[in-house]
């Protein structure tokens, strides 16, 4: 694949006038916190009939489930072995992230994370009492890992503890970081067992379980203010003797059926990280975009400042980077239609280029821009701001090199 096809071109200029009409006017009161996104994402899913086939999608998993039509391996996702569907997937991703990466973080959370990890793990009971609802964004779901003192540490780390009490559990913990931590009202949660045994904190069990808004002791806190991404609300939770019963245990077992918890937790590594390829993507698409516009408009001694080489030279490496990025999308899109799936070395090897490329187009957007690129007024400054949490969240550049690494090593 080298290029979008004609039916992907028009499904990206049908998003790109949905973009101009939704989310442009609304970037403002977007980033200042007045308009949670969680209502335009809804009027996206319902325009594009995305709530139509989720739920399509979602009865096809749960009949499948329930007539038992597994081998013991993990589910596979949906749409896997189809390239068309992982576009049809990642144009949205690419259109909005040119004005407003913060909508697709709480959208992927929400649906990607949340509710493809019920989808994935859960009993068929489950899926039905959460899935559907996070599947069509009638309800907004958080995936709650990253803890105060072991974010990149996230597993083996993690210091949140559930203990049997009976038939129920009792959760205690503090998460950070949460996107829609806020305003979620179904929380993916994962914990420690704590059974009194002598097993090394690290090593114990990672139990997945699926908490409501409201339930007593779970405290959601207020948005947090951030460098960028401000249009993504992100905040803590706080679980202070939270009584669940095993029916909130995701998948009902604690036997670690497909890896358990921590093999939960590294699949959605895998599609986070492949997912902000493509966030990375509309970003620089779009700084070049501007770039190229200010580099013919703005005047300098008489003449375009895209007349001098320097400037150039900017432009230049900002159309490598696309290309290059661009390249890891498609070959994203080529895997899935082969029925592939990245491994986590590769999803961290395009984690990681086009995060930094993100970033690096970004700032030089910034810089060609002069003063002008430091004010709030020219959307530059907002891209620059947003672009620097790729390199971030989903592991941070440090751990896709560790992982990238380590894989080449056993080889």
């Amino acid at each position: 694949m080298f290029e979008w096809s004609q039916e992907q071109q028009m499904v990206r200029d049908a998003v790109r006038r949905f973009v101009d009409a939704e989310v442009a006017p609304n970037v403002e009161a977007l980033e200042h916190g007045d308009l949670p996104p969680y209502d335009i994402i809804r009027k996206l899913y319902t325009t594009f009939g995305m709530d139509a086939v989720a739920r399509d999608r979602f009865a096809r998993q749960v009949e499948r489930a329930r007539s038992g039509r597994s081998d013991g391996a993990p589910r596979r996702e949906e749409g896997a072995g189809d390239g068309g569907a992982a576009a049809m997937t990642l144009i949205p991703i690419v259109e909005l992230c040119r004005y407003c990466p913060g909508i697709v973080t709480a959208m992927g959370v929400s649906v990607g994370l949340a509710a493809g990890t019920i989808m994935k793990r859960g009993t068929p009971a489950q899926m039905e009492r959460w899935g559907l609802d996070l599947l069509t964004l009638d309800k907004i779901g958080a995936w709650a890992i990253t803890e105060p003192g072991s974010g990149s540490d996230a597993l083996g780390g993690m210091l949140a503890t559930a203990r049997r009490d009976g038939d129920e559990y009792v959760l205690n913990g503090n998460k950070t970081f949460i996107t829609n931590g806020p305003y979620a009202d179904t929380i993916v949660f994962y914990a420690k067992l704590d059974d009194g045994s002598d097993i090394p904190v690290r090593d114990r069990k990672v139990l997945t379980f699926v908490l409501d808004r409201g339930l007593p002791g779970l405290e959601q806190s207020k948005p947090f203010r951030k460098m960028g991404l401000h249009s993504s609300p992100t905040g803590e939770l706080f679980l202070s003797d939270v009584r669940v019963g095993r029916d909130r245990l995701l998948g009902e077992t604690e036997e670690e059926r497909d890896g358990g918890g921590r093999e939960s937790a590294k699949d959605n590594f895998v599609t986070e990280r492949a997912g902000v390829a493509a966030m990375a993507l509309g970003v620089i698409e779009e700084c070049l975009a501007l770039s190229v516009a200010y580099a013919k408009d703005r005047m300098l001694w008489g003449q375009p400042i895209g007349d001098r080489q320097l400037i150039q030279l900017k432009l230049a490496k900002m159309e490598v980077a696309r290309l290059n990025v661009q390249n890891l999308v498609f070959r994203h899109i080529e895997l899935s239609a082969a029925g592939k799936s990245l491994t986590l070395a590769e999803a961290s090897a395009m984690k990681l280029y086009s995060a930094q490329a993100a970033s690096e187009v970004a700032m030089e957007a910034v810089q060609l821009f002069g003063g002008n690129g430091y004010m709030a007024e020219y959307r530059v400054e907002q891209l620059a701001r947003d672009a620097k949490v790729f390199q971030i969240y989903a592991g941070t550049d440090e751990i896709q090199v560790t992982h990238i690494a380590k894989d080449l090593l056993r080889r």
